[in-house]
């Protein structure tokens, strides 16, 4: 009963920030300032950890088929599809989940506990509309550009572990990058990249405009954030991919 009464209170909650603003050039502003916080601000940590994981993906493949019977340019094909299908839409938005929505999460509440809300509402602004609304839109708008990068610098970083370490020939891998090609597996990753940033959004400003109490409180708000938009995350993962892929 707990789940459901906070599933209610969630999309209730989203009502009171899809309502009407009260003056659309105050949004547009705080969203140009939530992209470069949300977007721009993400981008060191999804480059690394793409690079990276590219690498590794593509050296435990190579390693993997170095007894000669799979043609090594399935390494590259192998990297690419990694990349494309799971690691950068959902493994990344599971890094932001920690990163955005845990920040996210303990601004809003920091927000409450000071009553700094409380005085957002008094003066008879849509709080929830003013703190939340360009925060999702920033996330919607500039979260599919990160993710992108990602897929770049992901299938980069599998060409750089070849070409360093000798495992496999360069012209190999990028042979492997171009078989079998589908383009809709891209627009799929997008998709779901799109509700994944909504969810971390939505639910890490939630858990944050609710939060009663003190520091404490605003600290394991921001952990609740996490937690449940890492779940989300999952089970958005698991409909859009039955939904989409078969």
């Amino acid at each position: 009963m707990n789940i459901l009464y906070h599933c209610g209170k969630y999309f209730i909650f989203l009502t009171k920030v899809f309502g009407k603003p009260e003056r659309g050039r105050v949004y547009l502003r705080q969203t140009i300032i939530e992209i470069e916080k949300i977007g721009l601000g993400s981008m060191p940590i999804v480059a690394i950890m793409s690079v990276f994981m590219g690498a590794v993906i593509t050296i435990q493949t190579a390693s993997s088929l170095s007894g000669g019977w799979i043609p090594m340019s399935t390494v590259g094909y192998a990297t690419r599809e990694s990349i494309l299908l799971e690691f950068s839409p959902t493994i990344i938005a599971l890094i932001l989940a920690g990163k955005v929505g845990s920040n996210i999460a303990s601004e809003i509440g920091t927000m409450r506990v000071t009553e700094q809300i409380d005085a957002l509402d008094i003066m008879g602004i849509n709080s929830a509309g003013y703190l939340v609304f360009p925060k999702i839109i920033a996330a919607v708008l500039i979260n599919p550009f990160v993710i992108v990068v990602s897929m770049f610098l992901g299938v980069f970083g599998g060409w750089l572990a070849a070409y360093a370490s000798g495992i496999l020939i360069p012209s190999v891998y990028v042979e492997g990058i171009q078989q079998q090609f589908i383009p809709f597996h891209v627009t799929y990753s997008l998709i779901k990249t799109l509700f994944f940033a909504f969810a971390i959004t939505s639910v890490s400003a939630y858990h944050g405009y609710y939060v009663n109490g003190g520091a404490l409180e605003v600290g394991a708000g921001s952990t609740k954030a996490v937690v449940y938009s890492s779940i989300v995350i999952l089970l958005l993962n698991y409909v859009l991919t039955q939904l989409l892929l078969i």
